[in-house]
């Protein structure tokens, strides 16, 4: 039977033989890893993906026949804080990734006590208890509270395509006399001294609105001061914006 030579310097010396194969081997190993790549970049779950570049990366650097092929590929970093928003929808929903940023800022400058976040009805809710926001029966804002207003600042900063509506509300003792007349007026203040603070620190009026609501939506019946405590109250809502045409 004919033979045919794959090179000139070929031979069946049983060394050279096995160093062929440790080579077919390295370049199998290695088509392995590409298409294992493929398959997890054609994945929407981007964090999935982002473990097995690094398990697979972390592999390459151990095994020493490979750690000379570990320039061919360009391994991207997934550290979260530096995927640009857009990109990073596949490690999570935008909202998941939304929230876990409002509760990151905000409780950075909150006592977890005062403050609550939750989504309800596709929009982000950041409720906070209104004396921690204004003085009893005034709509002036708080001092201890300007930081936290700051961190609302930066994430409408982050996030462009959301608006915020800042609303107001009351428990149902009506105000004594004074500045104002009722609680839908004091709850209508209020939200307007925030939206007055965003606004004038950079935020684009038509992203914001502000609604009081005095009374009329409390969040438990107001059967004792404790629940009269929790119905007083400034929230914060984060909507997406929806194109008007």
């Amino acid at each position: 039977m004919k033979t045919y030579k794959i090179a000139d310097n070929f031979t069946s010396d049983d060394d050279e033989g096995a160093g062929w194969l440790m080579t077919y081997a390295d370049l199998v190993t290695l088509l392995l890893v590409f298409f294992v790549l493929l398959y997890s970049i054609s994945s929407t779950e981007t964090e999935r993906f982002a473990a097995t570049v690094k398990s697979i990366k972390s592999e390459i650097e151990a095994n020493s026949l490979f750690a000379e092929y570990l320039d061919m590929f360009d391994f991207p970093d997934y550290s979260s804080d530096q995927i640009p928003l857009d990109q990073r929808i596949g490690l999570t929903s935008r909202q998941d990734i939304l929230i876990r940023d409002v509760n990151k800022y905000v409780t950075q400058n909150s006592d977890n006590n005062n403050l609550k976040t939750f989504v309800h009805m596709g929009k982000i809710i950041i409720r906070i208890d209104g004396s921690y926001v204004f003085k009893p029966g005034l709509a002036v804002l708080n001092k201890g509270f300007i930081p936290v207003l700051g961190q609302i600042l930066d994430i409408l900063d982050r996030y462009p395509d959301y608006n915020l509506n800042i609303k107001g509300h009351t428990d149902d003792v009506e105000v004594a006399s004074g500045k104002y007349a009722s609680n839908w007026e004091l709850s209508s203040a209020r939200a307007t001294e925030v939206l007055k603070f965003l606004i004038k620190n950079g935020i684009e009026p038509q992203r914001l609105t502000a609604t009081g609501y005095g009374s009329t939506i409390p969040v438990v019946s107001n059967t004792s001061d404790e629940n009269r405590a929790k119905n007083r109250r400034v929230e914060f809502v984060l909507e997406k914006e929806i194109s008007q045409y």
